[in-house]
Protein backbone atom coordinates (compact mmCIF):
# COMPACT_ATOMS: atom_id res chain seq x y z
CA UNK A 1 0.00 0.00 0.00
CA UNK A 2 3.12 2.44 0.84
CA UNK A 3 4.50 1.62 -2.85
CA UNK A 4 1.55 2.54 -4.17
CA UNK A 5 1.36 5.31 -2.72
CA UNK A 6 5.13 6.50 -3.27
CA UNK A 7 4.19 5.75 -7.39
CA UNK A 8 0.64 8.04 -6.86
CA UNK A 9 3.81 10.73 -5.83
CA UNK A 10 6.44 9.93 -8.86
CA UNK A 11 3.67 9.75 -11.51
CA UNK A 12 2.26 12.84 -10.35
CA UNK A 13 5.72 14.81 -10.05
CA UNK A 14 6.32 14.54 -13.79
CA UNK A 15 3.19 16.09 -14.69
CA UNK A 16 4.20 19.47 -13.58
CA UNK A 17 6.66 21.47 -15.50
CA UNK A 18 6.60 24.07 -13.21
CA UNK A 19 4.03 25.49 -10.15
CA UNK A 20 4.16 22.97 -7.35
CA UNK A 21 4.69 19.16 -7.37
CA UNK A 22 3.87 16.35 -4.92
CA UNK A 23 7.51 16.31 -4.04
CA UNK A 24 7.76 20.23 -3.12
CA UNK A 25 4.80 19.65 -1.15
CA UNK A 26 6.54 16.89 1.01
CA UNK A 27 9.34 18.92 1.89
CA UNK A 28 9.62 22.36 0.65
CA UNK A 29 12.98 23.71 -1.05
CA UNK A 30 14.39 26.60 0.58
CA UNK A 31 12.98 29.09 -1.96
CA UNK A 32 9.50 27.97 -1.67
CA UNK A 33 6.67 28.24 1.18
CA UNK A 34 4.13 25.80 -1.45
CA UNK A 35 1.20 25.53 1.07
CA UNK A 36 -0.20 27.03 3.93
CA UNK A 37 1.57 25.58 6.79
CA UNK A 38 4.93 25.66 4.52
CA UNK A 39 4.79 21.67 4.64
CA UNK A 40 2.13 19.17 5.36
CA UNK A 41 2.88 18.90 9.18
CA UNK A 42 1.96 22.41 10.41
CA UNK A 43 5.05 23.00 12.43
CA UNK A 44 5.64 25.97 10.69
CA UNK A 45 8.99 25.20 11.20
CA UNK A 46 11.76 26.43 8.70
CA UNK A 47 15.15 25.10 8.19
CA UNK A 48 16.73 28.56 6.57
CA UNK A 49 19.08 29.85 9.25
CA UNK A 50 20.71 33.06 7.51
CA UNK A 51 19.05 35.51 10.13
CA UNK A 52 20.37 33.98 13.29
CA UNK A 53 20.06 35.68 16.97
CA UNK A 54 23.35 37.44 16.33
CA UNK A 55 22.76 39.40 13.30
CA UNK A 56 18.78 39.50 13.63
CA UNK A 57 18.66 43.07 14.82
CA UNK A 58 19.95 44.10 12.06
CA UNK A 59 16.94 43.35 9.54
CA UNK A 60 15.48 46.11 7.38
CA UNK A 61 12.40 46.11 4.92
CA UNK A 62 13.44 44.94 1.46
CA UNK A 63 9.70 45.91 0.05
CA UNK A 64 5.94 46.33 0.91
CA UNK A 65 2.87 46.09 -1.51
CA UNK A 66 0.08 47.54 -0.44
CA UNK A 67 -3.35 46.03 -1.46
CA UNK A 68 -5.25 49.50 -1.29
CA UNK A 69 -8.10 47.89 -0.25
CA UNK A 70 -10.06 48.66 3.20
CA UNK A 71 -9.94 44.54 4.00
CA UNK A 72 -7.13 43.32 6.08
CA UNK A 73 -4.93 40.56 5.14
CA UNK A 74 -5.55 37.24 6.88
CA UNK A 75 -4.02 34.92 4.78
CA UNK A 76 -1.34 32.98 4.69
CA UNK A 77 0.75 33.38 1.51
CA UNK A 78 2.55 30.81 -0.51
CA UNK A 79 5.42 31.58 -2.71
CA UNK A 80 6.15 28.89 -5.41
CA UNK A 81 8.45 30.23 -8.67
CA UNK A 82 9.79 33.12 -7.04
CA UNK A 83 5.81 34.45 -7.07
CA UNK A 84 4.22 35.20 -3.90
CA UNK A 85 0.01 34.61 -3.63
CA UNK A 86 -2.07 35.63 -1.12
CA UNK A 87 -5.40 36.66 -0.67
CA UNK A 88 -8.62 39.12 0.82
CA UNK A 89 -11.76 38.64 0.63
CA UNK A 90 -13.27 38.45 -3.10
CA UNK A 91 -9.21 38.83 -4.38
CA UNK A 92 -6.15 36.98 -4.72
CA UNK A 93 -2.78 38.91 -5.54
CA UNK A 94 0.28 37.77 -7.45
CA UNK A 95 3.36 39.50 -6.16
CA UNK A 96 6.90 39.25 -7.24
CA UNK A 97 9.24 37.47 -4.22
CA UNK A 98 12.23 40.24 -4.83
CA UNK A 99 10.72 43.04 -5.58
CA UNK A 100 6.91 43.47 -4.41
CA UNK A 101 5.86 44.57 -7.71
CA UNK A 102 2.01 43.10 -8.37
CA UNK A 103 2.16 39.96 -11.28
CA UNK A 104 -1.40 40.40 -11.31
CA UNK A 105 -4.77 40.78 -9.18
CA UNK A 106 -7.59 38.75 -9.58
CA UNK A 107 -11.37 40.34 -8.12
CA UNK A 108 -14.22 37.97 -7.56
CA UNK A 109 -17.35 39.32 -8.83
CA UNK A 110 -18.95 40.96 -5.69
CA UNK A 111 -21.56 38.37 -3.89
CA UNK A 112 -23.41 38.51 -0.73
CA UNK A 113 -21.05 36.24 0.80
CA UNK A 114 -20.21 36.71 4.64
CA UNK A 115 -16.66 38.82 3.81
CA UNK A 116 -15.25 37.89 7.53
CA UNK A 117 -11.61 37.18 5.95
CA UNK A 118 -9.52 34.92 3.65
CA UNK A 119 -6.92 32.34 5.01
CA UNK A 120 -5.00 31.94 1.72
CA UNK A 121 -4.70 30.38 -1.42
CA UNK A 122 -3.19 27.09 -2.48
CA UNK A 123 -1.63 25.35 -5.69
CA UNK A 124 -1.87 22.04 -7.36
CA UNK A 125 0.72 22.10 -10.69
CA UNK A 126 -0.02 25.81 -12.02
CA UNK A 127 -3.21 26.06 -10.54
CA UNK A 128 -4.33 27.98 -8.22
CA UNK A 129 -7.59 27.37 -5.48
CA UNK A 130 -9.67 29.94 -3.68
CA UNK A 131 -12.29 29.63 -1.49
CA UNK A 132 -14.79 32.99 -1.68
CA UNK A 133 -17.00 34.48 0.33
CA UNK A 134 -20.26 32.57 -0.85
CA UNK A 135 -19.09 29.61 -0.52
CA UNK A 136 -17.52 28.96 -3.95
CA UNK A 137 -14.08 27.33 -5.14
CA UNK A 138 -12.48 28.94 -8.26
CA UNK A 139 -9.65 27.63 -9.86
CA UNK A 140 -7.08 30.21 -11.43
CA UNK A 141 -3.94 30.06 -13.57
CA UNK A 142 -1.11 31.00 -11.75
CA UNK A 143 0.21 32.72 -14.36
CA UNK A 144 -2.05 35.33 -15.05
CA UNK A 145 -5.06 34.84 -12.78
CA UNK A 146 -7.58 33.60 -15.57
CA UNK A 147 -10.50 31.59 -14.30
CA UNK A 148 -10.22 28.03 -15.22
CA UNK A 149 -13.47 26.75 -13.30
CA UNK A 150 -15.77 28.22 -10.46
CA UNK A 151 -18.11 25.70 -7.82
CA UNK A 152 -20.30 26.33 -5.32
CA UNK A 153 -19.21 24.10 -2.14
CA UNK A 154 -21.83 24.86 -0.05
CA UNK A 155 -25.37 27.12 -0.57
CA UNK A 156 -24.55 30.52 0.88
CA UNK A 157 -28.25 31.41 0.86
CA UNK A 158 -28.31 28.60 3.81
CA UNK A 159 -25.79 30.50 5.51
CA UNK A 160 -22.53 28.71 4.33
CA UNK A 161 -19.80 30.60 4.34
CA UNK A 162 -15.96 29.91 3.26
CA UNK A 163 -12.95 31.52 4.21
CA UNK A 164 -9.66 29.02 4.47
CA UNK A 165 -7.34 28.07 2.47
CA UNK A 166 -7.47 24.34 1.03
CA UNK A 167 -5.17 21.52 1.65
CA UNK A 168 -3.91 19.90 -1.68
CA UNK A 169 -3.14 15.83 -1.28
CA UNK A 170 -2.28 14.19 -4.31
CA UNK A 171 -5.35 14.71 -6.84
CA UNK A 172 -7.59 15.71 -3.96
CA UNK A 173 -8.62 19.31 -3.02
CA UNK A 174 -9.74 19.43 0.52
CA UNK A 175 -12.40 21.88 1.36
CA UNK A 176 -14.25 22.96 4.60
CA UNK A 177 -16.82 25.55 5.72
CA UNK A 178 -17.92 28.18 8.22
CA UNK A 179 -22.01 28.51 9.23
CA UNK A 180 -22.01 28.01 12.88
CA UNK A 181 -24.50 30.63 13.38
CA UNK A 182 -27.07 28.85 11.71
CA UNK A 183 -28.30 24.96 12.17
CA UNK A 184 -25.84 23.68 9.35
CA UNK A 185 -24.13 20.63 8.57
CA UNK A 186 -20.69 21.00 8.75
CA UNK A 187 -18.40 18.89 6.27
CA UNK A 188 -15.32 17.92 4.52
CA UNK A 189 -15.32 17.73 0.91
CA UNK A 190 -12.82 16.38 -1.93
CA UNK A 191 -12.34 18.33 -5.21
CA UNK A 192 -10.92 17.43 -8.18
CA UNK A 193 -8.36 19.98 -9.15
CA UNK A 194 -9.19 19.05 -12.92
CA UNK A 195 -12.50 19.65 -13.61
CA UNK A 196 -13.96 20.79 -10.11
CA UNK A 197 -16.21 17.60 -9.79
CA UNK A 198 -16.48 16.46 -5.96
CA UNK A 199 -15.06 13.23 -5.42
CA UNK A 200 -16.11 12.45 -1.93
CA UNK A 201 -17.69 14.29 1.31
CA UNK A 202 -17.59 13.64 5.07
CA UNK A 203 -20.01 15.07 7.33
CA UNK A 204 -19.14 16.18 11.28
CA UNK A 205 -22.76 15.68 12.11
CA UNK A 206 -26.14 14.49 10.71
CA UNK A 207 -28.73 16.49 8.31
CA UNK A 208 -30.32 19.05 9.65
CA UNK A 209 -33.74 18.16 11.40
CA UNK A 210 -32.20 14.51 12.24
CA UNK A 211 -34.15 13.69 15.16
CA UNK A 212 -32.59 13.91 18.56
CA UNK A 213 -29.06 15.00 16.44
CA UNK A 214 -26.84 18.30 16.90
CA UNK A 215 -26.06 20.36 13.72
CA UNK A 216 -22.57 22.54 13.38
CA UNK A 217 -18.63 21.13 13.31
CA UNK A 218 -17.92 23.48 10.76
CA UNK A 219 -14.47 23.12 9.20
CA UNK A 220 -13.19 26.41 8.83
CA UNK A 221 -9.37 25.71 9.07
CA UNK A 222 -7.16 23.95 6.97
CA UNK A 223 -6.09 20.57 8.01
CA UNK A 224 -2.46 18.57 8.42
CA UNK A 225 -1.58 15.47 6.47
CA UNK A 226 0.67 12.29 7.44
CA UNK A 227 1.73 11.02 4.00
CA UNK A 228 3.12 7.98 6.44
CA UNK A 229 -0.36 6.79 7.26
CA UNK A 230 -1.49 8.71 4.46
CA UNK A 231 -4.27 10.47 6.84
CA UNK A 232 -5.61 13.89 7.14
CA UNK A 233 -5.97 15.24 10.24
CA UNK A 234 -8.78 18.13 10.49
CA UNK A 235 -10.34 20.21 13.56
CA UNK A 236 -14.25 20.88 13.89
CA UNK A 237 -16.47 23.70 15.33
CA UNK A 238 -18.92 23.71 17.97
CA UNK A 239 -22.37 22.14 17.77
CA UNK A 240 -25.66 23.86 17.19
CA UNK A 241 -27.71 25.74 19.12
CA UNK A 242 -24.15 27.43 20.27
CA UNK A 243 -24.97 28.42 23.75
CA UNK A 244 -28.37 26.04 24.48
CA UNK A 245 -26.87 22.60 24.88
CA UNK A 246 -30.32 21.40 26.39
CA UNK A 247 -31.93 20.28 23.22
CA UNK A 248 -28.31 18.26 22.38
CA UNK A 249 -28.09 16.06 25.00
CA UNK A 250 -25.08 13.88 25.05
CA UNK A 251 -21.66 14.46 23.71
CA UNK A 252 -22.34 15.80 20.60
CA UNK A 253 -20.22 13.57 18.68
CA UNK A 254 -17.68 14.95 16.09
CA UNK A 255 -18.05 18.70 16.96
CA UNK A 256 -15.28 20.52 18.81
CA UNK A 257 -13.49 17.10 17.67
CA UNK A 258 -9.67 16.49 15.82
CA UNK A 259 -10.45 13.83 13.37
CA UNK A 260 -8.07 11.36 10.97
CA UNK A 261 -9.99 10.83 7.47
CA UNK A 262 -8.96 8.79 4.69
CA UNK A 263 -8.07 11.07 2.04
CA UNK A 264 -9.11 9.13 -0.88
CA UNK A 265 -12.48 7.68 0.73
CA UNK A 266 -13.58 10.47 3.10
CA UNK A 267 -13.72 8.13 6.08
CA UNK A 268 -13.38 8.62 9.13
CA UNK A 269 -10.17 6.68 11.17
CA UNK A 270 -10.77 8.09 14.63
CA UNK A 271 -11.62 11.20 16.48
CA UNK A 272 -10.70 12.76 19.45
CA UNK A 273 -12.91 15.46 21.19
CA UNK A 274 -11.62 18.58 23.12
CA UNK A 275 -14.57 19.54 23.89
CA UNK A 276 -17.85 17.25 24.46
CA UNK A 277 -21.47 18.71 25.08
CA UNK A 278 -19.53 22.09 24.01
CA UNK A 279 -21.56 25.30 25.35
CA UNK A 280 -18.90 27.96 25.08
CA UNK A 281 -18.45 28.14 21.11
CA UNK A 282 -15.28 26.80 21.87
CA UNK A 283 -14.37 25.49 18.27
CA UNK A 284 -11.44 22.29 18.27
CA UNK A 285 -10.26 23.96 15.04
CA UNK A 286 -6.83 24.88 15.50
CA UNK A 287 -4.29 23.46 13.89
CA UNK A 288 -3.11 19.81 14.82
CA UNK A 289 0.80 19.78 14.59
CA UNK A 290 2.06 16.70 13.60
CA UNK A 291 5.76 15.85 14.96
CA UNK A 292 7.86 12.51 15.13
CA UNK A 293 10.31 12.95 17.93
CA UNK A 294 10.95 10.70 21.56
CA UNK A 295 7.73 11.02 24.16
CA UNK A 296 9.23 9.97 27.62
CA UNK A 297 12.04 7.69 25.96
CA UNK A 298 10.50 5.94 23.66
CA UNK A 299 9.94 7.39 19.24
CA UNK A 300 6.11 8.13 19.07
CA UNK A 301 4.62 9.79 16.04
CA UNK A 302 2.18 12.64 17.65
CA UNK A 303 -0.40 15.31 16.69
CA UNK A 304 -0.59 18.23 19.24
CA UNK A 305 -3.00 20.75 19.47
CA UNK A 306 -3.72 23.70 21.71
CA UNK A 307 -7.41 24.02 21.34
CA UNK A 308 -9.45 26.91 21.86
CA UNK A 309 -11.00 25.62 24.91
CA UNK A 310 -7.93 25.97 27.32
CA UNK A 311 -6.08 22.48 26.63
CA UNK A 312 -2.89 21.31 25.56
CA UNK A 313 -3.51 17.57 23.75
CA UNK A 314 -0.60 15.47 22.69
CA UNK A 315 -2.06 12.21 21.38
CA UNK A 316 -0.67 9.41 18.93
CA UNK A 317 -1.82 10.21 15.90
CA UNK A 318 -1.92 6.57 14.49
CA UNK A 319 -4.32 5.66 17.31
CA UNK A 320 -6.23 8.82 18.39
CA UNK A 321 -5.14 8.45 22.49
CA UNK A 322 -4.43 11.03 24.48
CA UNK A 323 -0.95 11.08 25.63
CA UNK A 324 -1.11 14.40 27.20
CA UNK A 325 -4.25 16.22 28.25
CA UNK A 326 -3.56 19.80 30.07
CA UNK A 327 -4.59 23.49 30.81
CA UNK A 328 -2.32 26.09 29.38
CA UNK A 329 -4.21 28.88 31.15
CA UNK A 330 -6.61 29.69 33.28
CA UNK A 331 -9.80 26.84 32.88
CA UNK A 332 -12.27 26.70 34.58
CA UNK A 333 -15.10 24.89 32.66
CA UNK A 334 -14.21 21.07 33.08
CA UNK A 335 -14.60 18.84 36.55
CA UNK A 336 -12.02 16.83 35.19
CA UNK A 337 -11.02 14.12 32.55
CA UNK A 338 -12.61 10.59 31.31
CA UNK A 339 -10.99 7.82 30.80
CA UNK A 340 -9.98 8.73 26.78
CA UNK A 341 -8.45 12.09 28.87
CA UNK A 342 -10.81 14.01 27.39
CA UNK A 343 -12.48 16.68 29.34
CA UNK A 344 -15.49 16.69 31.33
CA UNK A 345 -17.74 20.02 30.93
CA UNK A 346 -18.74 20.92 34.44
CA UNK A 347 -22.62 21.63 34.04
CA UNK A 348 -22.36 24.69 36.88
CA UNK A 349 -20.48 26.16 33.97
CA UNK A 350 -22.95 26.08 31.09
CA UNK A 351 -24.64 29.44 30.53
CA UNK A 352 -27.37 30.53 32.26
CA UNK A 353 -29.97 33.52 32.60
CA UNK A 354 -28.16 35.08 35.75
CA UNK A 355 -24.80 34.58 33.97
CA UNK A 356 -21.54 32.18 34.70
CA UNK A 357 -18.18 33.41 35.03
CA UNK A 358 -15.77 30.85 32.58
CA UNK A 359 -12.42 30.90 31.54
CA UNK A 360 -11.25 31.32 28.99
CA UNK A 361 -14.04 33.59 27.61
CA UNK A 362 -15.85 33.27 24.10
CA UNK A 363 -12.85 33.80 22.22
CA UNK A 364 -10.85 31.11 23.65
CA UNK A 365 -7.59 30.13 25.14
CA UNK A 366 -6.16 30.61 21.31
CA UNK A 367 -7.89 30.37 18.37
CA UNK A 368 -7.43 30.64 14.53
CA UNK A 369 -3.74 31.80 14.93
CA UNK A 370 -1.15 29.55 13.70
CA UNK A 371 1.15 27.63 16.25
CA UNK A 372 4.92 26.62 15.80
CA UNK A 373 6.76 23.71 16.91
CA UNK A 374 10.78 24.00 17.21
CA UNK A 375 12.22 20.63 17.31
CA UNK A 376 15.43 21.47 18.85
CA UNK A 377 14.07 22.75 22.04
CA UNK A 378 10.82 20.62 22.07
CA UNK A 379 8.55 23.92 22.20
CA UNK A 380 5.31 24.32 20.97
CA UNK A 381 4.28 27.88 20.82
CA UNK A 382 1.30 29.60 20.68
CA UNK A 383 -0.27 33.05 20.58
CA UNK A 384 -2.22 32.33 23.59
CA UNK A 385 -5.20 34.82 25.24
CA UNK A 386 -5.82 34.11 29.21
CA UNK A 387 -9.63 35.38 29.98
CA UNK A 388 -12.66 34.86 31.51
CA UNK A 389 -16.11 35.89 30.19
CA UNK A 390 -19.59 35.93 31.28
CA UNK A 391 -22.01 33.53 29.85
CA UNK A 392 -25.84 34.09 29.76
CA UNK A 393 -28.97 31.91 28.27
CA UNK A 394 -31.66 34.54 27.12
CA UNK A 395 -34.80 31.97 26.73
CA UNK A 396 -36.51 34.99 24.73
CA UNK A 397 -33.40 34.30 21.65
CA UNK A 398 -35.40 31.37 21.13
CA UNK A 399 -34.24 27.65 20.43
CA UNK A 400 -32.07 27.66 18.19
CA UNK A 401 -28.91 30.08 17.10
CA UNK A 402 -26.95 31.60 20.01
CA UNK A 403 -29.45 31.12 22.44
CA UNK A 404 -27.30 33.86 24.59
CA UNK A 405 -24.48 35.96 24.88
CA UNK A 406 -21.11 36.04 26.17
CA UNK A 407 -19.59 38.94 27.39
CA UNK A 408 -15.64 39.22 28.18
CA UNK A 409 -14.32 40.68 31.50
CA UNK A 410 -11.05 40.43 31.56
CA UNK A 411 -8.13 39.12 28.75
CA UNK A 412 -4.53 39.73 27.74
CA UNK A 413 -2.39 38.44 24.71
CA UNK A 414 0.86 36.41 25.33
CA UNK A 415 3.37 34.27 23.62
CA UNK A 416 3.56 30.67 25.10
CA UNK A 417 6.03 27.94 25.31
CA UNK A 418 5.06 24.61 25.87
CA UNK A 419 7.24 21.53 26.59
CA UNK A 420 5.21 18.98 24.72
CA UNK A 421 6.71 16.04 26.90
CA UNK A 422 4.95 17.61 30.20
CA UNK A 423 2.25 20.28 28.67
CA UNK A 424 3.99 22.66 31.14
CA UNK A 425 4.87 26.29 29.93
CA UNK A 426 8.39 26.64 29.46
CA UNK A 427 7.84 30.99 29.22
CA UNK A 428 5.55 33.66 28.31
CA UNK A 429 5.66 36.78 26.50
CA UNK A 430 3.37 39.58 26.97
CA UNK A 431 2.00 40.89 23.61
CA UNK A 432 -0.39 43.52 24.87
CA UNK A 433 -3.73 43.90 26.95
CA UNK A 434 -5.52 42.16 24.12
CA UNK A 435 -5.03 38.83 22.25
CA UNK A 436 -2.97 39.39 19.01
CA UNK A 437 -4.31 38.03 15.72
CA UNK A 438 -0.30 36.90 14.21
CA UNK A 439 0.34 33.34 14.38
CA UNK A 440 4.24 31.79 14.68
CA UNK A 441 6.77 31.10 12.95
CA UNK A 442 10.20 29.54 14.08
CA UNK A 443 13.67 28.41 12.45
CA UNK A 444 16.45 26.48 13.13
CA UNK A 445 18.73 29.64 13.67
CA UNK A 446 16.95 29.50 17.13
CA UNK A 447 14.12 32.75 16.39
CA UNK A 448 11.04 33.13 16.55
CA UNK A 449 8.86 35.88 14.41
CA UNK A 450 5.40 36.97 15.44
CA UNK A 451 3.45 40.18 15.65
CA UNK A 452 1.77 41.81 19.20
CA UNK A 453 -1.48 43.68 19.77
CA UNK A 454 0.33 46.77 19.07
CA UNK A 455 1.21 46.62 15.44
CA UNK A 456 4.77 45.31 15.90
CA UNK A 457 6.31 42.40 14.10
CA UNK A 458 8.76 40.60 16.66
CA UNK A 459 11.49 38.53 16.38
CA UNK A 460 12.23 36.44 20.04
CA UNK A 461 14.69 34.02 20.74
CA UNK A 462 13.22 30.61 20.81
CA UNK A 463 15.15 29.49 23.74
CA UNK A 464 13.33 31.97 26.36
CA UNK A 465 11.50 34.13 24.63
CA UNK A 466 13.68 37.13 25.12
CA UNK A 467 12.86 39.89 22.27
CA UNK A 468 15.66 40.60 19.91
CA UNK A 469 14.10 42.95 17.06
CA UNK A 470 10.91 44.72 16.45
CA UNK A 471 9.15 47.10 14.04
CA UNK A 472 6.19 49.08 13.83
CA UNK A 473 3.78 47.94 11.10
CA UNK A 474 1.07 50.82 11.65
CA UNK A 475 -1.23 48.26 11.75
CA UNK A 476 -1.07 44.54 13.88
CA UNK A 477 -0.85 41.22 11.97
CA UNK A 478 -3.88 38.74 11.30
CA UNK A 479 -1.68 36.41 9.33
CA UNK A 480 1.18 33.90 9.80
CA UNK A 481 4.54 35.09 8.89
CA UNK A 482 6.58 32.98 6.35
CA UNK A 483 10.21 32.69 5.27
CA UNK A 484 11.95 32.22 1.88
CA UNK A 485 15.30 32.03 0.67
CA UNK A 486 15.87 33.54 -3.02
CA UNK A 487 19.70 34.93 -4.71
CA UNK A 488 21.24 33.53 -1.72
CA UNK A 489 19.50 36.70 0.73
CA UNK A 490 16.47 35.58 3.50
CA UNK A 491 13.24 37.07 3.79
CA UNK A 492 10.94 37.35 6.71
CA UNK A 493 7.16 37.74 5.10
CA UNK A 494 4.82 39.49 7.26
CA UNK A 495 1.60 41.19 6.87
CA UNK A 496 -0.43 44.64 8.85
CA UNK A 497 -3.64 45.86 7.05
CA UNK A 498 -3.39 45.92 4.05
CA UNK A 499 0.52 45.43 3.35
CA UNK A 500 2.44 42.98 2.66
CA UNK A 501 5.65 43.72 4.27
CA UNK A 502 9.23 41.81 3.49
CA UNK A 503 12.33 42.00 5.65
CA UNK A 504 15.83 40.70 4.98
CA UNK A 505 19.42 42.01 6.07
CA UNK A 506 21.06 44.38 4.08
CA UNK A 507 22.68 43.40 0.86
Amino acid sequence: MKLSHHLLWLTASTLFAQGTTPDMLLKPPKDSWPAYHGDYSGRRHSALTQINPQNVGGLTLAWAYQTGANAQIKASPILVDGVIYFSTPDNVYAVDARSGHQVWHYTYPPNKGFHIGSRGVSMYGEWLYFMTPDAHLVCLNAKDGTVRWNVAVADSQRGYWTSMSPLIVRNHVLVGVSGDFDNLTGFIKSVDPETGKTQWRWDSTPPSGTPNATTGGMTWMTGTYDPESDTVFWGTGNPTPVLNGDNRPGDDPDTCSIVAIDPNTGKKKWAFQPSPHDTHDWDAVEIPVLVNADFHGAPRKMLMQASRNGYFFVLDRLTGESLVTTPFGPVNWSSGLDQKRQPIPNPAKNPAQDGRLVAPDEGGLTNYRSPSFDPKTGLFIVSAHPSYGIYFTKPADGTFGWAGADYGVWGKGVLQAIDYQTGKTVWTHELGPNSAGAGVLTTESGLLFTGDAQGSVLALRTSDGKTLWHAGQGQSMQSSPITYELDGRQYVLTSGGGVMFAWALPE
